[in-house]
C-alpha cells in the first residue's frame, strides 16, 4: 500500500487564480483538504499578460490552500486555455515488423509517438495527442487494437496545440511562485472530468465552459473527445457591456450582473429598479432590471450562436444524445439554461463538480466556477494511476522469459497518452509519492 497521495490543481484563469488540494478517500471520492483563490489581474482571455501580478496571485492562492490543508505545496497540475489553443485531426500509420504475434502496447505507443513529429505552425507546441478510432489491416472502427493480429496499424489523432510563448509564460509564473508543473492540461478536458459522466461521454455531449475571458468547448462521443474550440468571449464581456450601457463603474457592473442579471429579458420584472450609488456629490443612478437583462441577453445570445456554430461545424450536432452541459462561473447566470435550450434546441443542464466529491467541509468548491480546479486534481490522480500501470507493465515485460500475451491494464489509454505528452517517465513514480 502506497502512502497517501495528495494532488494540487492550479487554475490560472482570467478572473481568478484558484488552488485546490485534494486526496482520495476510502470510497475513491475526492476529498478537498484546502482551497485558496486570488483575483487574477495579470491574465487576459486565458493569456498571461503581466508576469508579476500573476505570480503574486499564484503565491496568494497557494498560501491560502497550504494554510487550510496544513501542507507545503511543491508540485501542481496546471490548466491552460485561451484563444491561441488550436485543434486538428491527423492520420498516422505504422507497419509492424512481424506478421505473427499480436499488436501490443508498444506498437500503439510507437504510432502515438510518431504524431509528435508532425509539422505544426511555427511558434506552436503540441500539448495533447489523443487517439480516435484505430484501423488494423484496413479494418475500421476499432477502439482498442491491443491483442489483435495485424500488420498495418493506423489511427486518426485529435491533436491540440498551444502557442509556445503562452506555455512558457505559464511555466515562468509557476516557477517564480516556487512551484513545479507535473501536468499541463487543457482546461475543458479538466472540467470534463469533474462534471461529465462516462455515460454522457459515450452517448455524445458538448461541454461549454464559460469562464471570465473565454468560452471553451469540448465535444465527446463514444468516450472520446471529438472536437475542441475556444470562443474569445466570456463573463467579463458581459460586465463590460453593462458598464458601458449603464454608464457605471466596473465593480458595480459586476455586482449588477451577479445579483440582478438574467439571460432572458422577459423573465425580469418590468417595474424593478436598482439604485446605484453615484460618484462624490452626485445623486444615485437608477437602473431598470429589465434593461439590464436586455443588455445581458443580447451578448449571451451572440455567445450561444457561436457555440452552436461550433457544434454544427464539428459534424456531431445530431449525435449528441446527452445535449449540452454548461459550467464555469458564467453558467451561474440566471435563466441561462433556458436561453441555451431555446437557441440550440438541445437538452441543457448546469455542470456542478460534485459527482466525484466526497464529504467536504468547503461547500464553495461544489460551485460550477470551480469545475476546472476540481478537474485538475482529478486528472492528477488519473495520471498517477496510469503511471503506476505503465510501471507495472514495464516490470511485467522485463520479467517475461518467453513470448506471451501482453495485457493492457491501463484502463484508459486516452489518459496515458495525455500524460505521456508532458514527458512523464516511469522511473519518476517513486519521486511523486509526496506533494
Amino acid at each position: 500500500m502506497q502512502q497517501e497521495q495528495i494532488i494540487v490543481g492550479l487554475d490560472i484563469g482570467t478572473t481568478k487564480i484558484c488552488a485546490i488540494v485534494g486526496r482520495k478517500n476510502e470510497f475513491g471520492k475526492l476529498e478537498v483538504l484546502g482551497m485558496g483563490k486570488a483575483v487574477s489581474d495579470g491574465v487576459i482571455r486565458g493569456i498571461v499578460t503581466n508576469i508579476d501580478k500573476t505570480v503574486s496571485a499564484i503565491e496568494q492562492a497557494v498560501r491560502e490552500a497550504e494554510e487550510m490543508a496544513g501542507i507545503n505545496i511543491g508540485v501542481v497540475n496546471v490548466g491552460i486555455a485561451g484563444q491561441h489553443i488550436k485543434s486538428s485531426i491527423h492520420h498516422g500509420s505504422i507497419t509492424r515488423d512481424s506478421k505473427d504475434g499480436e499488436i501490443n502496447i508498444e506498437d500503439v505507443k510507437r504510432l502515438t509517438n510518431d504524431m509528435h513529429r508532425i509539422v505544426i505552425p511555427p511558434g506552436s507546441e503540441i500539448i495533447h495527442v489523443m487517439p480516435q478510432d484505430y484501423i488494423v489491416d484496413y479494418e475500421e472502427g476499432i477502439i482498442d487494437p491491443v491483442g489483435m493480429s495485424g500488420v498495418r496499424l493506423e489511427a486518426d489523432f485529435h491533436i491540440i496545440t498551444a502557442q509556445t510563448n503562452a506555455i512558457n509564460n505559464v511555466n515562468k509564473c509557476v516557477r517564480r511562485g516556487g512551484l513545479e508543473i507535473d501536468n499541463l492540461i487543457l482546461e475543458p478536458l479538466a472540467s470534463s472530468l469533474s462534471v461529465l459522466s462516462e455515460e454522457e461521454k459515450e452517448a455524445g455531449i458538448c461541454l461549454v465552459d464559460i469562464g471570465g475571458g473565454t468560452t471553451d468547448i469540448a465535444i465527446f462521443q463514444d468516450n472520446l473527445i471529438r472536437h475542441t474550440a475556444v470562443i474569445p468571449f466570456g463573463g467579463n464581456i458581459l460586465t463590460s457591456d453593462i458598464k458601458q450601457g449603464c454608464n457605471i463603474l466596473q465593480h458595480q457592473a459586476e455586482l449588477l450582473k451577479t445579483k440582478f442579471g438574467k439571460a432572458i429579458a422577459e423573465m425580469a420584472n418590468l417595474n424593478e429598479i436598482v439604485s446605484i450609488p453615484g460618484l462624490r456629490n452626485r445623486p444615485p443612478k437608477e437602473i431598470s432590471v429589465r434593461n439590464l437583462a436586455h443588455i445581458i441577453e443580447a451578448r449571451m445570445s451572440e455567445i450561444i450562436e457561436l457555440v452552436h456554430a461550433e457544434i454544427i461545424t464539428s459534424g456531431y450536432e445530431s449525435k449528441l444524445a446527452g445535449g449540452v452541459v454548461i459550467t464555469g462561473g458564467g453558467s451561474q447566470l440566471k435563466c441561462l439554461k433556458q436561453l441555451f435550450e431555446y437557441m440550440t434546441g438541445m437538452d441543457v443542464r448546469i455542470g456542478h463538480p460534485n459527482e466525484h466529491l466526497g464529504k467536504c467541509k468547503i461547500e464553495a468548491v461544489k460551485s460550477p466556477m470551480y469545475a476546472t480546479s476540481v478537474g485538475l486534481v482529478l486528472s492528477g490522480f488519473r495520471a498517477l494511476d496510469e503511471r503506476e500501470n505503465r510501471y507495472n507493465e514495464a516490470r511485467e515485460i522485463s520479467q517475461k522469459t518467453s513470448a506471451g500475451k501482453i495485457v493492457d491494464r491501463g484502463g484508459s489509454f486516452f489518459q496515458s497518452i495525455l500524460n505521456r505528452t508532458k514527458g512523464l517517465l516511469i522511473d519518476d513514480l517513486d519521486d511523486q509519492d509526496g506533494y
